[in-house]
This record gives C-alpha cells, structure tokens and sequence, in this order.
C-alpha cells in the first residue's frame, strides 16, 4: 500500500492531451497556447530545447536503423512478397523466360496458428484489492474496465497487436487519455503504436528506463495548419524522415509532415518522478505540458510513465523490441521455396519437348514445331540422326525429401507441428495418446500467452490510474450484475484518491493510495473449451457432488483435483451441506413434536421428508408409510441414477487435457 506524509495534489480538472494521431487540443485552446506561448519570455521548454530535442531524435533513429530495416523486410516476408528479397540479378533467363517463384505459405500458416491459439484465450481482468477497506472498489473496478476497454474496441485492438508481435516480435500498446471522447467529457483511448513510429535510447531494454521517448506520424499539411494557425507558411516540407513500409498502394507523403510527440521525464523536489510531453513540428513548438504549470501540476499523467506498454515475443538484449517468428522461421522458408522452384523448373523442363536439329536437316521447322500439323514435308537428305529429343533425367527422390526436411524443421523450430493444429501423422489412435501429444506441444503456445497476460495486466492497471486521475465526474456504466442481470451504475474516482489515515509515522497527515493486485484469465473463446467444462458440471452432477449427505466425500475429492473456479464450487458445496445439517436438526426437531402430538401424521411427515431428501436418524427409524409399505430412502435420494456412460473417463479426461492445454495457469 501507498503510503505518503505529505498532502497529495488532487487533480480537479478532466483535461488531458493525448498525442500525435490519437487525440488533441481544440482549436481555440490550441490557439490560446500558442499566443500564450509566445506573450511569456522564459518558458522551460522553448526553441533551444526543441533543437536539442531534434538532435536527441536524430541519435535515436541512427541507433534504431536496423530494427527499422527489418520490420520493413519482414512485412514483405509476411505478404509472401519475399522473392523481391531473394531474387537474383538474373532472374529472367536469355529468351525471356521468367523463372518460377514459387511462395509456400509454411510460415503464414505457423503465424495463423499461433494467432488463434491467441484469440481463443483473449484475457479479461480481475482486480483484487490489497486492503479489506477496497474490496466493494475493486469489485466495482473489475466491472467498469471490461466496459472501458470494450468500449475502445480492445479485442481489434488485441488482434492488431498479437499480428504485429508474431511478425515483428513486439506489439505495442498506446494507453492514454483522449479529452474529445464523449462530447468533451474525455475517456481513456487505447490503440496499437507502430514500432516505426517509436524512438527511444540506443542500448535500453525497458522503455521507462528510457530518458526521453519520441512518438512520429505523418499528418497532412492542411489539417495541421487548420489546427494550429502558427503553422501556416512553415511547412513546406518535413526535416525528419520517417521509415516507410513498401506499400502495395501509391502512398504519398510529399504534402505531410512530421509530427513528434517528445515524451521526458524529470525528478520533482519531492523525489517523485514527473512525466512531461511536447509537441513540435520542425522546430515550431505547439504546445508542452511544463510550461504550464498551473495546469499540468503533476505532469501529463499522474502515474508518471510512458502511455505505452510493450508485448514482446522473444526478448533480445539491447532492445526493448525482441524478435519474431518471421525472424526465426524465414530462412527455412526461403530453401522451402528455392528448392521448390528448382523442382518446378526441373518439371517444366522434362513437361516440354525439346530437339537437337543438325544444321543440313532438310524439313520444315515450323511445321514440325506446330502441334495441329498432321503432315511435316521432309527433303530427300533428311537422315535419321538429322533430328534428336533432348531428354531432361528426372530429379532423384533424395531432393523432394529434403525439400520435406526443410517444412518438418520449419514447423518443429516454430513448434507448429501437426499435433498442435489437431492431426497426427506418428499413427497414434488412441485418443489419451493423441490428447498427451497435443498437451506438450502447446507448450509453446501457453508461454506466449503468459507473457501477453502480463502486458495486459499494465494495460489494465493504467486504465486504473487514468480512471484514478480523470473521472472526477459521474459517468453512468451497463454492468453484467448477479445472475446475469443487467445493472447500471454511476462511477467516479472519489474512493481512489488519496485518503487520510492519521499520522502513524509521527508529524503530518499520512494519506493512504487505494492500490490493487490485478488478476488475468483466459475467456474461454473456444467453444470447445466451454462444452468440457459443462461437461465436467453435468459429470458432477450425476455422481452427487451437489448432493448435501455426501459433503465430506466430495470435499476429499475435490482436494485433489484440481480445475478452474475450484474455490466457488468448494464454496458451493460447503454452504450445501451447512444448510442440510440445519434441515436435519429442524427435521429431528418435527418429527420428535410430531410423534408425541400428532402421531397420526408421522407417516406423512417421514413421507414428505424422504420425498424432499431429508433424512434424519428420527424419521430412518419410521420408514414407513400410512399404508405400511417401506419407503426407498436411498432410492430417492440418489442424484443422477446409474446411467450407462457413452465414453470412457479416460477418453473424456484426455479431451479434458487438450480443451486446457493452451490456457495458462
């Protein structure tokens, strides 16, 4: 828990900037900065510092060109436009004859798999508070988020990134706080960031380590001078060259100018560390949060770190970018397809005949080159040996097997083998082998997804402290309540911000800072998935877990089993059983005044109990009817019967195992 001796800075205004393409200043407060701007003689952030600035981007680029160079590369990789690379100079022979290029799809496939494996367990948040007082909070926040985030359209968001992150090993989240959203009233704006688009210290592997960070787009000359009138008459073109991919489409960007979004930290006096952004254009300054004190007292952002969070694949030292797949996979990918262009060339070749032809053979060319000529006209010089076939020998079988060694080491380096995307080709049957199989080669797929939850759990714990800082206002939420139901609700920050505690540590207030502990889970997108947990509910079920008499056998078992939402069903049961001993006293407690008052009804009464599953060693003692017939206690309380099972257990645990494989713990 946060605790501080000092009084914190409340923030009372729902403004804020988001940046570059994401959001911005209205017209007419851009305007007032700008002459405001310009009224004041010492600002901290002024024409100097943007110079410096600019060097400081300059040195950034320099030191990020490679990265640069194989995005780019990549995403022609990604489209399969990959021969443009692999081409050589010579790739047209003498007559003209264009030489085949064959483009397997091999490494789309293993992206594709690896995407779905992704999107089949898309998180969803669980915020747990770190003291008792926060619990009705947290609850409430573990609501409003998902509504948060899926008013942003997270899952695009979330599908964008995972696409990026497989091809060019980090996807890059933009959380930040967008004051147009909902007619002034401002939300939280969460898009994807373009790797291209970033620029950070040479060397550093964590982005918040980084001294400064530089955020770029291209945006339209005209749109930027309707913004910002200082602008007019100083963009005739951009200083600042910003990598570009190799678009199928004719992008122009000769009527566009870079925007930066300069993003630096410092240290206050108090020892807290304060977020800052400006924003330039050339060396025109537009705007920046330090010279604006007054409204910007605790920086941009009160959390005072960058609004982006990076997902990486496989991490690489001196970089907080990592690599990808395509980085991993591309080079058996190009001998896949060499090897099959010289295996189609080979074929095209033998496919076509061809003829040796001695210079003094006396017969037409043309005719005997024209397939529909059914007579060739010959002279009488026209020997045996004046004409011969060119035979092309057949490639031997040990080229297509390591044609067939390169895709199996394409899919065992990618762990996108066959049992991952639900075949075999070892001869396993048996399904528990098939379902083992599937289990370890998701291994894989399970790690990438633990490290994808932990980006997610940034993500969602900025949203909190954006919510934290700007929902000084009411704003009404739909909420999915108790059973389903829905519920609407108004939220504010008052129960986030800082709180008085009393001075525990001697001398002033000390104020404690509502934190909490977020926990991610799989949503359980594969239908699949969701039918063998129904199918393990039905299970319980029928072997009378829910059933109050058999509590403590079933308590034993569940102690060693182990699934998801475990506690809530141990929950369930225990409260069962509590309330079948309360019916077993208060049913002893009938039947004992029953027998002793109205001892004409006790057949009655033991036969309404043994109905409703209530037995009590009173009413076992009677188990009769009015008529004398004994009652079949055990036959009635007996949930589920002795149904005949369709499939082994061993056969549904294996399904079990598969339908979970993928989902981390």
């Amino acid at each position: 828990m946060d605790y501080r001796t000092q009084n914190p800075t409340q923030p009372n205004s729902t403004h804020g900037i988001t940046f570059a393409q994401l959001s911005g200043l209205g017209q007419d407060e851009q305007q007032h900065n700008g002459t405001e701007q310009q009224q004041r003689v010492s600002l901290p952030v002024g024409e100097m510092e943007i110079k410096k600035a600019r060097d400081t981007l300059q040195k950034y680029k320099d030191g990020k060109r490679n990265l640069e160079t194989r995005i780019v590369n990549n995403e022609q990789w990604w489209k399969r436009r990959h021969w443009e690379q692999m081409r050589s100079e010579k790739s047209v022979s003498a007559s003209g004859v264009k030489e085949p290029e064959p483009t397997s799809a091999w490494l789309f496939n293993c992206l594709a798999n690896k995407h779905a494996d992704a999107m089949d367990n898309a998180p969803e948040p669980t915020i747990l508070p770190r003291e008792a007082g926060d619990q009705d909070e947290a609850k409430m926040l573990s609501s409003i988020i998902p509504v948060i985030l899926e008013q942003n359209g997270f899952e695009q968001t979330y599908d964008d990134v995972w696409w990026y992150k497989l091809k060019h090993g980090c996807g890059v989240y933009s959380i930040t706080w967008s004051p147009r959203k909902h007619n002034g009233l401002g939300d939280i704006d969460i898009r994807r960031a373009d790797l291209l688009n970033l620029f950070w210290e040479p060397g550093c592997m964590d982005i918040q380590k980084s001294p400064n960070l530089f955020y770029v787009t291209m945006q339209p000359n005209a749109s930027l001078e309707r913004a910002y009138p200082q602008l007019r008459g100083k963009l005739s073109g951009s200083t600042l060259d910003v990598a570009k991919y190799v678009y199928d489409d004719t992008v122009d960007t000769s009527e566009c100018s870079a925007v930066v979004d300069w993003y630096y930290k410092i240290e206050d006096g108090q020892g807290r560390t304060v977020l800052h952004c400006a924003k330039f254009v050339n060396d025109v300054l537009l705007m920046a949060t330090e010279n604006e004190p007054e409204r910007y007292p605790n920086g941009l952002y009160d959390h005072g770190e960058y609004p982006f969070v990076f997902d990486v694949l496989f991490p690489e030292e001196g970089t907080p970018a990592g690599f990808g797949y395509i980085d991993i996979c591309k080079d058996p990918q190009a001998y896949i397809d060499l090897l099959g262009q010289a295996i189609l060339e080979n074929a095209l070749v033998a496919s076509t005949p061809r003829w040796l032809v001695r210079d003094d053979a006396d017969f037409d060319e043309e005719a005997f080159a024209d397939r529909k000529k059914t007579f060739i006209r010959a002279g009488q010089s026209l020997a045996a040996d004046s004409i011969q076939q060119v035979s092309v020998p057949p490639l031997s079988g040990t080229y297509v097997d390591y044609l067939n060694f390169k895709i199996t080491e394409l899919k065992e380096t990618s762990g996108n083998r066959d049992v991952s995307t639900g075949g075999t080709t070892s001869g396993a049957t048996a399904a528990s082998a098939i379902a083992a199989m599937q289990e370890a080669g998701s291994k894989l797929s399970r790690d990438m997804l633990k490290a994808a939850y932990r980006a997610y759990s940034k993500i969602v714990r900025t949203c909190i402290e954006l919510v934290r800082q700007f929902y000084t206002v009411p704003r009404a939420f739909r909420i999915i309540g108790e059973a389903g139901a829905l519920k609407f609700v108004q939220y504010q920050n008052t129960s986030l911000q800082a709180q008085t505690v009393g001075a525990i540590y001697g001398g002033g207030d000390t104020y404690r800072l509502p934190e909490f502990d977020i926990e991610v889970s799989a949503q359980k997108a594969s239908p699949y998935t969701k039918m063998s947990q129904n199918e393990m509910a039905l299970n319980f079920y029928q072997l009378g877990f829910f059933s109050p008499q058999n509590t403590d056998q079933t308590l034993a078992c569940l102690e060693m089993m182990d699934f998801d939402h475990k506690d809530d069903v141990t929950r369930t049961i225990q409260k069962n059983g509590t309330m079948s001993e309360r019916l077993q006293q208060i049913s002893a407690l009938l039947v004992q005044m029953t027998s002793e008052y109205r001892p004409e009804l006790l057949p009655q009464i033991q036969q309404v109990l043994a109905q409703s599953g209530v037995i009590t060693e009173i009413a076992q003692n009677a188990q009769t009817t009015s008529d004398g017939v004994p009652i079949d206690v055990q036959n009635m309380n007996r949930l589920g019967g002795d149904e005949e099972k369709k499939e082994s257990n061993i056969t549904k645990n294996a399904r079990t195992r598969v339908a979970e494989s993928t989902q981390p713990r």
